[in-house]
């Protein structure tokens, strides 16, 4: 691979953000005098936000009548708690500092929403150094449609063709290739439970954000 960028997904690629969903999930759970569940249950789907975590919650999904309002409950119980446990990957904060001292263009691209994305970046210390940050609202549709990549491919000045984008999702894979993007699937993240991420047809997998940082650095 030869890139002149690299964008991120946000959850399970830069930040390790399970702790706090699994929290809001747990408050409704245990407002309903149910037992809360551990980390583990809750970790594989973190990546597929408020339908992956109320689908293992309550085991109820889109197309239940009660998945609007419980999903609105699970948002307000996140965006209170946004980022009491949540931290970068360890080994993310050294590889996106030698991204910038490389000058090195990089950017986010999550399907979380602005109101959620925007303050957790600036409480990780990301929004002054990130290039751009586009979050699932920000184009009419999100991942594995290519317009997120490719407005943040806009924001950043650079074609799509010379972009990395790193995701630890099938969407995120899918939504790069469509953008016409090289794509790494992050497979130390949450992953989903579907399929294994050496299935999804991504340029390369990689185990760890050490190996992330020796993939980019011979790749940028």
């Amino acid at each position: 691979m030869t890139a002149r960028a690299v964008l991120f997904d946000l959850d399970g690629t830069l930040a390790d953000t399970a702790p706090d969903l699994a929290a809001a999930a747990n408050k409704m759970r245990d407002a309903r005098g149910l037992e809360l569940l551990p980390l583990d249950v809750f970790r594989p789907v973190a990546s597929a936000g408020a339908r992956g975590l109320l689908g293992a919650a309550f085991g109820i999904g889109p197309d239940d009548p009660k998945f609007p309002a419980m999903r609105d409950e699970f948002l307000a119980n996140y965006e209170a708690d946004l980022c009491v446990e949540t931290v970068l990957f360890p080994g993310i904060g050294p590889l996106l500092d030698e991204l910038t001292a490389r000058n090195v263009r990089w950017g986010i691209v999550t399907n979380k929403v602005a109101r959620l994305t925007e303050p957790l970046v600036a409480q990780l210390g990301l929004a002054e150094v990130a290039s751009c940050v586009v979050s699932g609202d920000t184009t009419p549709h999100s991942k594995p449609h290519p317009a997120p990549l490719l407005h943040a491919a806009s924001e950043l000045g650079v074609s799509p063709g010379h972009i990395v984008y790193v995701g630890d999702d099938l969407r995120d894979v899918k939504a790069g290739k469509a953008a016409g993007m090289m794509t790494i699937a992050a497979a130390y993240g949450y992953c989903g439970t579907d399929s294994p991420p050496a299935t999804w047809d991504a340029d390369c997998v990689v185990e760890s954000p050490d190996r992330l940082a020796q993939v980019l650095r011979g790749s940028v």
